[in-house]
C-alpha cells in the first residue's frame, strides 16, 4: 500500500523530521545510503565532491576551501557537521549558509523518496544520514559546480563515502573515536584513506610515521595520485601576527607569499596549507594570488580557538581529543599572555578523561566543570573527579551546570585582566556562544 509522505511546509517541520530520527542511532555502512540516492537517482552523481577526512581541522579545511574557489569564481556548495547552533549552519551554497527557507525546501525535497525507501524495504536512515542525503539533493537541485564534503566519521563507512571525490583529502590522523575505528594510528589511517576512489588524487596534511602505511596500501590499490604535505607543498616563513598567522605556501603550482589567517593557532595553517594544494590539484593550476589574499582576510571558523570578548578576555575552542587540546595547550602558551585562567569543561562521549585533561596542566588557576543537555555528555561528577586529580593541584574545581550558568560564572569570577577558556564537546562550545552572543 503506498504511503502518503510527509508534507513539510514549515521550518519547525523541517527540523523535526530529522530531530525524529535522532533515536536511530550510529549505524556505520553505506546500504542505506545507496538504497535511497538510487531511488533519487543518484544525485551525487551532478557535481564535483572534494572530500575531506581527518581527525581534526575538518571543518576549517573545508570553510577554507570554499572561500577559495568561490572567490575563483565555483558555484559552491560545502557539509559540514556537527553544526554548532541550528542545523542548517551544516550547509552553505557560494560560502553563504543556507537560512530556515533553504533549509526547509532542501527537507522537504527528500522527504518523499526517504519515506518511499523506508517503507519499502524496512530500513531507517539515521539523523546524520538524513543530513547527508539533504545535502546531497540540495547541491544537485541548485547547480552546483562542485561540492566540498565533510567525513561524519572514519571514512570507509562514513555515509557521506558514496561521493566519488575529484580529490580526496586527509587533514591529519590521530587517536580518536576508537570504539569505531580500531585503537592504533594504523587502523585509524585506514579507515580514513578508504574514501579515496580508483584514479583518484589524494591531498595529505601532516601525518604520523604510523599512518604511512595504510595510506600507501590504498593509493597503491586505487591506483591514485598521493600529494603530501611537506614533499609536495609545504609551508615557508611561518610567524605569528596580531590575531592570527602569517605565512607564505609553497603550493603544487605556485608559491603564495606573505598570507594572513585571522585564526589561532599554529595548526591551523597546516590546514590552510591543505586546502590550498587541494583547491590548486582541483583546477589544476595556480590559484590568483590577489583573490587569495582577499579571500582569507575575512575568514572566521567558530567555536575553533574563537576569541569571543576581550575584558575578561574569553576563548571557546572545540578540543575534544588529544590532539586537540595539544593544539589549545600550544595555542595559550605560545599567543596569549600568562595570566589567571579559568576552564570550563565538558565532555561527551567515550572518553579517557584524565588523559585529555593532562594535556591543560598547569595552564589553569580554576576549573569549572559543566555538561550541554545531551543524551552522550559525560556525567559532570566523573569530570570533576578526573579535573581534581589531573588539575586541582593548586586549581579549584567546582560543578556548575547549565553551560550558560558555567560562562556567566567563570566570567564573574575572573578580574578582567584574566581569561576565560571554554572547551571540550562542540555541545559545550555551542551552548557557551549563546550565552555569549545572547542566543
Amino acid at each position: 500500500m503506498a504511503i502518503t509522505p510527509h508534507l513539510i511546509e514549515s521550518y519547525d517541520e523541517a527540523v523535526a523530521f530529522l530531530d525524529a530520527r535522532i533515536g536511530h542511532g550510529v549505524k556505520p555502512g553505506l546500504e542505506r545510503m545507496h538504497g535511497v540516492l538510487d531511488v533519487m537517482t543518484n544525485p551525487q552523481e551532478a557535481f564535483a565532491a572534494i572530500h575531506v577526512a581527518g581527525t581534526n581541522g575538518k571543518t576549517t579545511t573545508v570553510r577554507i576551501l570554499d572561500t577559495i574557489l568561490t572567490t575563483a569564481a565555483m558555484r559552491t556548495g560545502s557539509y559540514v557537521s556537527p553544526h554548532l547552533h541550528a542545523i542548517e549552519q551544516r550547509y552553505t551554497l557560494a560560502a553563504a549558509p543556507f537560512d530556515e527557507a533553504d533549509f526547509t525546501q532542501a527537507v522537504a525535497d527528500v522527504v518523499p523518496f526517504i519515506e518511499h525507501y523506508e517503507s519499502t524495504t524496512g530500513a531507517s536512515l539515521t539523523y546524520f544520514e538524513t543530513t547527508v542525503v539533504v545535502a546531497l539533493q540540495a547541491f544537485a537541485a541548485a547547480g552546483v559546480d562542485v561540492a566540498i564534503v565533510e567525513v561524519g566519521l572514519g571514512g570507509r563507512l562514513d555515509a557521506t563515502n558514496v561521493v566519488d571525490a575529484a580529490v580526496s583529502v586527509i587533514t591529519g590522523i590521530a587517536m580518536d573515536h576508537m570504539e569505531y575505528l580500531g585503537d592504533s594510528i594504523h587502523s585509524i589511517a585506514a579507515e580514513k584513506a578508504a574514501i579515496l576512489k580508483e584514479g583518484g588524487v589524494l591531498v595529505t596534511g601532516p601525518l604520523p610515521p604510523a599512518a604511512e602505511g595504510p595510506i600507501t596500501a590504498q593509493v597503491a590499490a586505487t591506483g591514485a595520485t598521493w600529494l603530501r604535505s611537506g614533499a609536495d607543498f609545504r609551508l615557508i616563513d611561518v610567524r605569528p601576527a596580531v590575531g592570527g598567522w602569517l605565512c607564505s605556501v609553497d603550493g603544487i603550482h605556485a608559491t603564495y607569499e606573505d598570507l594572513f589567517l585571522p585564526l589561532h593557532g599554529r595548526h591551523q595553517v597546516d590546514h590552510l596549507a591543505t586546502a590550498v594544494a587541494t583547491a590548486e590539484m582541483f583546477l589544476n593550476g595556480p590559484l590568483d594570488e590577489e583573490s587569495l589574499v582577499a579571500a582569507l582576510g575575512e575568514f572566521t571558523s567558530p567555536g575553533r580557538l574563537e576569541v569571543m570578548q576581550r575584558h575578561p578576555l574569553v576563548l571557546v575552542d572545540g578540543a575534544h581529543n588529544e590532539q586537540g587540546l595539544q593544539g589549545l595547550a600550544a595555542t595559550l602558551l605560545d599567543e596569549f599572555p600568562e595570566t589567571n585562567r579559568t576552564l570550563v569543561v565538558g565532555f561527551r562521549g567515550q572518553r579517557d578523561v584524565g588523559g585529555l585533561l593532562e594535556h591543560l596542566k598547569g595552564l589553569f588557576s580554576s576549573v569549572i566543570v559543566t555538561a550541554a543537555a545531551d543524551p552522550m555528555a559525560i556525567p559532570t561528577a566523573e569530570v570533576a573527579m578526573a579535573a581534581t586529580k589531573v588539575l586541582g593541584d593548586g586549581a579549584a574545581v567546582e560543578v556548575v551546570t547549565p553551560v550558560g550558568n558555567a560562562v556567566a560564572a567563570a566570567i564573574e569570577a575572573v578580574d578582567p585582566a584574566g581569561m576565560v577558556v571554554v572547551t571540550g564537546s562542540l555541545y559545550v562550545v555551542s551552548d557557551a556562544r549563546d550565552r555569549l552572543l545572547g542566543d
